[in-house]
């Protein structure tokens, strides 16, 4: 357990995680296999000005190749422009993924600096399967704690 822990902390830090929260303790009878993980990307700079709209950049996230077999959603996180992706990724024994887990990603622009985006990207396992009941809580659950979500000015 704590070779793995150490290891999603690794990839974590590699990644450029900002913020990562993994419950590791049980609840009740029931170990939740989920993980948060909060980052920043900066998009590449067109220009001098900017990266490009948040709308043309979302529009491109929600275009792209990869996303075929992905819930997709648009919208706003506290007024600013966000994408709401929504995928199963397969097991992968290889990367010490034994079970597939359901992941779902909200990007938001940041306000007021259109090449910084704010990622949370969520995941469970549920209770052995991405689409089980408990998985269904859980992604219920974390979209309930994005909907909350405020952007500080500070």
């Amino acid at each position: 357990m704590e070779s793995r822990f150490r290891g999603v902390v690794a990839e974590a830090r590699r990644s450029g995680a900002l913020y990562l929260y993994l419950p590791v303790r049980k609840t009740g009878t029931v170990n939740l296999g989920a993980s948060l993980v909060v980052s920043e990307t900066l998009l590449p700079r067109r220009g001098e000005s900017d990266a490009g709209d948040p709308t043309d950049v979302a529009v491109r996230l929600l275009s792209r190749d990869g996303s075929r077999n992905a819930d997709l959603s648009s919208g706003e996180l506290d007024g600013a422009v966000a994408v709401r992706r929504e995928h199963v990724v397969p097991a992968d024994a290889g990367r010490g993924a034994e079970l597939a887990s359901r992941r779902v990603e909200y990007l938001a622009s940041v306000p007021g600096d259109a090449a910084r985006w704010f990622l949370a990207a969520f995941s469970t396992v549920g209770g052995g399967r991405p689409d089980d009941e408990l998985a269904d809580a859980l992604v219920e659950w974390f979209d309930a704690v994005m909907a909350t979500f405020r952007w500080r000015r500070g």
